[in-house]
């Protein structure tokens, strides 16, 4: 391992333990303070400073355990490349930041409220920057799992980038197979010349136009430009004039903006939690529940083939009731912008993935 590689092995491994201690310091400290004024202000008062430290010392020693006994272990079978771990093509790395971070923290945060409400003091709802915090490192887990496996210096190739970095971000174009076409016969000698403009004889085979194309065929659709295509044609529509540097990008560098992206529903869902009407109410139970629930996504692979029926059943379909409820009870707490697209999302996937197989909604045809 040369000196870059162990530098950049560092870092990564530097920033996910930081992900993972952090949030967790912050949020028990400031349940801790919670804690402690519910002492003082009990008849007859008691030892707040006690309650205090005792709940940061358990703090740190739930960290120093899990970091010992779960953290370590995993990290060392995913680098020794067990089969166990990888078989699946999952990230077991995520996953258990999830189970060990993000819950307990989620957990904190209704206890909290719990503990307010029980105890009458409206001190902190935790806005800002223990929530932030919480979500920052589900994303930095996210940006650093994806990109440390492939270099961060030099520059890259269009190919190799989009080969070694998984990416949920719909934008690169794949070369896609426009259909398998039979084979034409060997032609004998001295054969006639064929006029284009004449129909070919029934159950002959079609051959391509100049384009490659199958003249009649169903015509696959590509996400990227609902078109076939493949990366000499995606390159054939660069800009080489004087403006070129506008055209400049790097998958790499898209890994930061798409991990953010990615976790934007999220992020306005935990954040609605923060608002003291309803942070001091029932609904902060199903708004950090499902918002844990939408986190367990950071465990599948960004192009794996379940991540999109995940998105739905774990983030857009609950977000969808949550939301409708909170706006019912609470109004326009959170924007309507979000409640669109959790209900587009859902009936997008249902109407492309189930509607479209039925009879009368199949308007595919196959020409010989």
């Amino acid at each position: 391992m040369g000196s870059g590689s162990a530098l950049k092995f560092a870092v990564c491994e530097a920033l996910q333990f930081a992900a993972l201690s952090a949030p967790l310091f912050v949020i028990v400290q400031r349940f801790a303070i919670i804690v402690a004024q519910v002492k003082v202000a009990a008849r007859p008062p008691g030892d707040g400073l006690t309650a205090y430290w005792l709940i940061v010392a358990s703090a740190v020693a739930y960290v120093t355990t899990v970091a010992l006994l779960v953290w370590v272990p995993v990290k060392y079978l995913v680098f020794k490349k067990k089969k166990i771990l990888l078989r699946k093509k999952w990230r077991p790395v995520a996953l258990v930041y999830v189970l060990l971070s993000t819950l307990p923290c989620f957990a904190v945060l209704i206890a909290s409220s719990e503990v307010q409400i029980n105890n009458n003091i409206h001190s902190d709802t935790f806005t800002e920057l223990p929530v932030s915090l919480v979500v920052f490192s589900v994303v930095c887990i996210d940006i650093v799992e994806r990109i440390r496996y492939c270099r961060l210096t030099g520059h890259a190739t269009d190919m190799a980038r989009d080969s070694d970095i998984p990416s949920t971000v719909l934008t690169h174009i794949e070369p896609v197979n426009p259909g398998a076409t039979p084979a034409v016969p060997a032609a004998p000698a001295d054969p006639a010349p064929a006029d284009p403009a004449a129909p070919a004889a029934p159950g002959a085979p079609v051959p391509p136009d100049a384009n490659g194309a199958v003249p009649g065929a169903v015509r696959p659709f590509s996400v990227s430009g609902l078109s076939s295509g493949s990366a000499a044609a995606a390159a054939a529509y660069r800009y080489g004039g004087p403006l070129r540097f506008l055209c400049a990008g790097d998958a790499r560098a898209e890994v930061f903006a798409d991990g953010f992206l990615f976790w934007m529903d999220t992020a306005e869902m935990v954040r609605v939690a923060g608002l003291p009407a309803v942070y001091y109410s029932g609904w902060v139970f199903p708004v950090y529940v499902f918002g844990f629930l939408s986190c367990l996504r950071l465990a599948a692979m960004p192009r794996g083939a379940p991540l999109s029926a995940l998105g739905v059943a774990l983030q857009d379909l609950p977000f969808l009731f949550v939301r409708v409820g909170l706006v019912a009870f609470f109004g326009f707490v959170t924007p309507a912008l979000y409640l669109i697209k959790n209900l587009l999302v859902c009936l997008a996937f249902i109407y492309f993935n189930f509607m479209t197989k039925l009879r009368f909604l199949n308007t595919e045809r196959l020409y010989f």
